[in-house]
């Protein structure tokens, strides 16, 4: 029964292949097709589903050997990587559960969705989205769960600018993928020094190894996916972007952020268990961000007047309490409590339209039980998004605008602007236009000007081919040679409209720095 597990996340991947490149060749396009995109997307992650609780049963009746391996992937010195998944324990009971919830969010998205702009792009989106979550949670390595993490935010950046028309989508999206590559750069160097120290990226073999871990390298190791866990997680001081996604869609918004997704740390310091408890310093650490991640949250979260905002908070809230959970050491409270609220949140995520519609026309006034202090900065969500651009992104900006400058007023000059130069490296093209009466410049001799190194060459180029032409071409006796001269300017016209192309800008100029060097 193990060898079902390869099945789990190929059947979404296969969906979203069949609708992206249907989609892309025009097979697949319009309101006439919706339902046939909606039943490859719907029942491959039906038939998931099936196979993953299939697999579920397996592993309850003692079927499963814990673990199962296609392949080699990669070979180098020490380094192996193998091609293999989880088929015991809380790794299916999760994927089960998952699967089950991606196939309801689904089903949902098919009428909810009819007629949006970009229907098929968001089943596409969705199935590639299951694949990414199914791996994640099933494969037994490091390396496989980080494609499936990177993916799950990659397609979670293009849900929240599925809209991407609107400039506050588009904004929040990148403002929240680039918060998530934080955590996606603490997640590699914990793969690094996992590889370094444990000698493996099996996760069956770097929780075996972390008994012979000093408490400085597990301390390290778990730091550092705590950090990943942090980002993926919404905890401090990374809570903010997950009120940004709300941008997307309500069935991305209930399968990204309230179902599946968010989720994806808790289940990453659960899997690392071993690790953890072999550093107390990680779990002191995971414990005071989830502790005060969940006061935030219940603070900021009273004074919220929507529907969504308000469950975003009770999200993050939530996962506040599971992280504390496994700081705390009480693991399995930790894992019945992420099932739970994965299906609960899910299902108000999914009702939040429906609330919408009941309670429209009702006044909805936020609490007044707290101090005018608190309720302020509640009301701010304690300004973290002006700190982190004042500590962050206003530093980044700067450093922008010096190098922009620098590259205008140093770079530039040096190596010259070749695009006007290059519009004029053949007069050839200047005999057809004074055939056709187009004088664009009356002094001949300077019809081709440069500046900087790049624009100097380019201009004594023009010059050297400007006086060929004009003794030998121009002054040509015969109507052949006219007729020549028409025809290599045709070409040359060609010619300049290849070479005014922007990659080949900046080929010629690449080229001359290698001339210069």
């Amino acid at each position: 029964m193990d060898s079902l597990v390869v099945l789990i996340p190929l059947m979404p991947l296969a969906a979203a292949l069949v609708i992206g490149l249907g989609h892309l060749f025009g097979a697949i396009s319009g309101e006439a097709d919706e339902t046939l995109t909606a039943d490859i997307a719907s029942w491959s992650i039906i038939m998931s589903s099936l196979l993953t609780l299939t697999l579920l049963i397996a592993d309850w009746l003692g079927k499963n050997s814990a673990s199962y391996t296609v392949g080699h992937w990669l070979n180098s010195d020490t380094l192996d990587i193998s091609l293999n998944f989880i088929t015991t324990g809380f790794n299916v009971r999760l994927a089960a559960l998952f699967s089950v919830l991606l196939a309801i969010v689904t089903h949902f998205s098919i009428n909810y969705m009819h007629r949006e702009t970009g229907y098929h792009r968001f089943f596409f989106i969705l199935s590639l989205f299951s694949f990414a979550m199914l791996l994640l949670v099933l494969s037994g390595n490091a390396v496989g769960t980080f494609i499936g993490w990177e993916l799950a935010g990659l397609c979670s950046y293009f849900l929240i600018a599925y809209a991407y028309d609107r400039p506050v989508a588009a904004a929040n999206a990148t403002r929240v993928f680039v918060t998530n590559r934080i955590g996606d750069a603490a997640f590699v160097l914990g793969v690094g020094l996992s590889y370094a120290w444990a000698g493996s990226v099996n996760w069956d073999i770097i929780g075996a190894a972390s008994a012979q871990l000093t408490p400085g390298e597990a301390t390290s190791i778990a730091l550092c996916f705590a950090v990943a866990a942090f980002a993926k997680s919404a905890q401090l001081p990374f809570t903010p972007w997950l009120a940004r996604a709300m941008e997307g869609p309500t069935p991305s918004s209930a399968v990204f952020y309230g179902a599946v997704m968010v989720h994806a740390g808790v289940y990453l310091i659960i899997l690392l268990k071993p690790v953890f408890e072999h550093a107390p310093l990680a779990m002191a650490v995971v414990a005071i961000v989830g502790l005060i991640t969940a006061l935030y949250a219940f603070v900021v979260g009273l004074t919220q007047t929507d529907v969504k905002s308000s469950l975003i908070f009770a999200t993050s809230g939530q996962l506040g309490l599971m992280f504390l959970e496994c700081g705390l050491g009480f693991w399995r409270l930790a894992a019945w409590h992420l099932c739970a609220h994965a299906a609960v949140r899910g299902y108000q995520f999914l009702t939040a339209p429906s609330l919408m519609h009941n309670v429209q026309g009702l006044d909805t006034a936020p609490t007044n039980k707290v101090p005018t202090w608190l309720f302020v900065a509640s009301l701010q969500r304690f300004w973290l998004d002006p700190m982190t651009d004042w500590a962050l992104v206003k530093p980044v900006r700067g450093l922008a605008h010096d190098l922009s400058y620098f590259d205008d007023h140093i770079v530039d000059p040096m190596m010259g602007g070749a695009a006007p130069a290059i519009r004029a490296i053949s007069s050839l093209a200047q005999l057809e236009e004074r055939v056709i009466g187009a004088h664009l410049d009356n002094d001949s001799d300077t019809f081709a000007q440069g500046s900087g190194l790049a624009g100097k060459l380019t201009e004594w180029t023009a010059a050297v081919l400007h006086w060929f032409e004009d003794r030998f071409v121009l002054r040509g006796i015969g109507k052949n040679a006219i007729n020549y001269g028409r025809r290599l300017g045709h070409i040359a016209n060609k010619f300049e409209q290849s070479v005014l192309r922007p990659r080949y800008l900046v080929l010629f100029v690449f080229i001359t720095l290698l001339v210069a060097f």
